[in-house]
């Protein structure tokens, strides 16, 4: 009897020491697509960006705009830039929350009477300004 036990117990060895068969999926094919794009973006990086024309007309600041930026008329990008001169130069900048402008009187007229003024609410005010 013991010759028995034995040989069951290899065979319960055995049926254990087999491994489930693996499952292989079906390849794809690869494409050429993304290596077109790849040569696309590299012509694209050689050429220069073109602004948008909206951006880059030149507008008349109001009076009190002008009193800031100058009175001749300006692009859109370079009115946000002295205006950004100006604000630097005179440490109008929030010290803490960097994201706030503390306005002097002129910048107080700009804003509609507003002493602090987040800088995205800025361009909104400012284009009050511009015709």
């Amino acid at each position: 009897m013991a010759t028995k036990r034995k040989a069951t117990k290899t065979k319960a060895k055995k049926k254990t020491a087999k491994k489930p068969a693996k499952k292989t999926k079906a390849k794809k094919k690869a494409t050429k697509k993304p290596a077109a794009k790849k040569a696309k973006a590299k012509t694209k990086a050689k050429t220069k960006r073109k602004p948008n024309a909206a951006f880059m007309k030149p507008l008349t600041p109001s009076a009190v705009l002008a009193s800031i930026v100058g009175n001749k008329p300006l692009p859109r990008t370079e009115v946000t830039k002295k205006l950004w001169v100006y604000i630097k130069k005179n440490k109008l900048q929030d010290t803490v929350e960097r994201r706030f402008i503390n306005a002097d009187p002129k910048l107080k007229a700009l804003f509609g009477g507003k002493s602090r003024v987040n800088m995205f609410e800025m361009t909104k005010h400012v284009a009050k300004h511009l015709s």
